[in-house]
Order: structure tokens, then sequence, then C-alpha cells
């Protein structure tokens, strides 16, 4: 009877172990998510705000922010585009182009030597012409819903809530190392007692 139920005990402590073990994992892969997150929004709100380029170009990449719907059913509002520099380009790309203060993502239905021309693809007419020059890159990737994400973040509730979670899982993990010293201080002593015992009885 006392062999199953240190079996049973065992198992037990196995399945917790497991448990938390892919808690803490999951808990990871969820702050590096936001960790990443957060890097691209600082870079969007450092782009415009002190580098006066809503979108710098880094070894050539950069990211932008989908803000309308124009490009339906390519890319919906709220994806985040990678953009790559690309010189060779040709009717049929999808590029973020800069209008003023803002960026435009449409696809390039004209292409002369300098004069390009560019159509939403949920849009019934072309865009004014423009200079080649204006074209930042060509978008080569998308991740959908992140730039929600990223525009939640730059609100005075979405930081709120940012700060809300890191105080929280701040308090987790300083919860969880006082508890894991706990564990390791009663593991210390029912060591020193079977030693006692051990011992007493030699």
């Amino acid at each position: 009877h006392r062999e199953k139920v240190t079996g049973m005990k065992g198992q037990s402590r196995a399945r917790n172990k497991k448990r938390n073990g892919l808690q803490i994992w999951l808990r990871r892969i969820a702050l590096s998510v936001l960790g990443l997150i957060i890097g691209i929004s600082i870079y969007l709100i450092n782009a415009g705000t002190f580098m006066r380029d809503p979108l710098p170009m880094p070894f050539g990449i950069g990211a932008a922010n989908v803000l309308s719907d124009s490009m339906e059913p390519a890319f919906s509002r709220g994806t985040l585009l990678i953009v790559k520099k690309e010189e060779n380009l040709k009717e049929g790309d999808i590029v973020v182009y800069q209008s003023g203060k803002n960026l435009i993502v449409h696809r390039i239905v004209r292409l002369d030597e300098n004069q390009v021309v560019t159509q939403g693809d949920a849009n019934n007419v072309p865009d004014e012409p423009f200079d080649r020059k204006m074209i930042k890159g060509v978008a080569v990737g998308k991740v959908p819903y992140v730039g929600t994400v990223v525009g939640i973040l730059k609100t005075p509730p979405g930081i709120i809530l940012l700060l809300a979670f890191f105080l929280t899982e701040h308090s987790l993990q300083q919860e969880r190392m006082q508890d894991e010293q706990e564990l390791e201080e009663i593991r210390k002593e029912i060591q020193r007692l079977k030693q006692e015992r051990k011992n007493q009885g030699d």
C-alpha cells in the first residue's frame, strides 16, 4: 500500500512539473511575441517622430502598417507589412510610397522610366502619377492583425494596459522566485531531518 501511494505521488509530481513547464514556455513565447510587437511599435513611433522618416529602411528592410482597406483582399487594415528596398520594379508589384507625410500601399499598374502609376486593388481609379524616387520599397511579407495591436499600443489606454501587464508579470516572477526559495529550504530541511534520523539509527 505504501509503494502504491508513493508511486501515485510521484506521478502527480511529474504531471505538475510537466504542466508548470508548459505554462512557463507559453509565458515565454507570449512575452517574446509581445516584445517583438513593442519593438515594432517603438520603431514606428521613432520613425515618424524623431527620424522624420515614416519608413526608415535599415539594411534595406522596413515595416509599415496598413491603415486602409484600399488593398483588399490582398492586405486588410491592421496588417503589418515587411517592406524591402527594390531597384528593379515591375508592373504588379505592391509598393509602399511616400505621399507627403503619409505612406501609401498600392499596386503598380503602369511603369515608365521615372513615372509610376499605382492603384489600390479595391479602388476604381488609379492614383496620380508620381516619381519612382518616392517608392520606399516592395511589400514582400505580411503579418495579419499585428498592425492593429501596434496601433492600440500607441494609444494612452494601450500604454496603460502594457504597463499593467508588465507590473503583473514582474509580480508573478517575484512570487515564483520566492516560492522556489521556500521549496528549496523545505527540501534542505527534509534532507537534514533524514540525515539526523539516519545518524540516530546508526
